[in-house]
């Protein structure tokens, strides 16, 4: 089977770590792949040495939909059984998976065009899911509340609509005291930091650090004065957000480290993992990698995150925004340390149980097989 890819952004988050990985995965699997995704992205970078076939357009001259990438797309896509779609956010009136349905249906194709979402942004179109009803096309959700949002909201068809979880690596993903001394060696903080708390990923609105920020403020002045945030990743409100910490005189408890793509070492420097985020997400990589790693999570109770985090099991869910309720939730966590050593044991055989990435790997391979000719 030959599988193909498009990733229509330069970024590189949990959604595109899991795209190289399914490239090499899918490869090694036996299958023939191909990644379509802008001229200097990350996923093109990462996937050059990989085997995969990879076509590339220009990022900006794209939205014209003119007939130079149409010949790029219809090329790439031409030789796909089937091609998975990450569903981005709408950019000048051009959407990546309708323009791809365009190609497909232009170039009287057989491909089988599956675009994939986690995350649920209401003001994004039916037609993002199911572009057209008159080429071979079906989507994947990531999780089973955007599932049913899907058929309930969209009114797509439940079985034009897979649940196909993504998982992640459980023995990348695994604590051991070697990994625990290289993190220490990489991420230097003060010595009485305690708890350490760890929020990793995009610097963007949508993740709420400042209402992090002003759960922790709650916490220094009040029962855990040593507690320290470490802020791990990039995106456009970096520079925003030191200043904020700066503001709130919160300096010395939390620390910024870039964007790394060995986050397991992370891990290994937290106590717990925490998600305040506002809206848009679906089932986060990050809190599969975090429970994988035996570290407890609080995050907001949004989108699929209850399929994983069980209040008082693995973790606690808040309601978005609640600075008050996150801080309580942290204090909850830490300050039971029988009940926090279980969730460490709780959390990683949730994962590899229901959540590793070799067998859903296999699952979607087993599902794109159902799907063709």
């Amino acid at each position: 089977m030959h599988i193909g890819f498009i990733e229509d952004t330069h970024l590189h988050g949990g959604t595109q770590i899991w795209v190289t990985e399914a490239v090499q995965a899918f490869i090694e699997n036996g299958q023939e792949v191909s990644l379509l995704a802008p001229e200097d992205s990350w996923v093109v970078e990462q996937c050059q040495d990989t085997g995969a076939h990879i076509f590339t357009y220009d990022w900006d001259e794209v939205v014209h939909e003119n007939a130079h990438n149409q010949e790029i797309w219809t090329d790439a896509l031409s030789k796909c059984d089937v091609a998975i779609c990450t569903v981005h956010p709408p950019r000048d009136g051009f959407h990546c998976s309708v323009f791809a349905a365009r190609c497909i249906k232009e170039g009287q194709l057989e491909t089988h065009l599956i675009p994939k979402t986690g995350t649920i942004v209401p003001e994004y179109l039916r037609e993002f899911y199911l572009p057209d009803e008159t080429i071979n096309s079906s989507v994947i959700a990531i999780a089973d509340f955007t599932r049913q949002y899907l058929i309930e909201t969209y009114k797509i068809p439940a079985e034009k609509v897979a649940l196909v979880y993504q998982g992640t690596e459980t023995e990348r993903f695994r604590h051991s005291d070697k990994a625990w001394e290289e993190a220490r060696r990489r991420y230097i903080l003060p010595e009485n930091a305690s708890p350490v708390l760890g929020s990793i990923g995009s610097f963007e609105h949508r993740k709420g650090h400042p209402v992090l920020f002003e759960a922790l403020v709650e916490l220094v002045n009040g029962p855990l004065p040593n507690a320290h945030l470490m802020m791990v990743g990039d995106g456009p409100d970096e520079a925003m957000l030191k200043e904020r910490v700066q503001a709130m005189g919160l300096e010395r408890s939390v620390s910024f480290f870039p964007f790394t793509d060995e986050p397991n070492y992370v891990f290994e420097r937290i106590g717990m993992t925490v998600l305040p985020s506002l809206y848009k997400e679906g089932l986060p990589n990050v809190l599969l990698e975090s429970m994988a790693m035996g570290v407890p999570v609080v995050s907001s109770d949004i989108g699929g995150v209850s399929e994983i985090v069980h209040d008082g099991e693995t973790g606690y869910m808040v309601e978005p925004g609640d600075k008050s309720a996150l801080a309580e939730a942290i204090i909850k966590i830490w300050e039971d340390q029988d009940t926090y050593q279980a969730m460490k044991i709780k959390a990683r055989k949730l994962i590899e149980s229901q959540f590793d990435k070799t067998t859903q790997f296999e699952r979607f391979i087993s599902h794109f097989q159902t799907l063709k000719i």
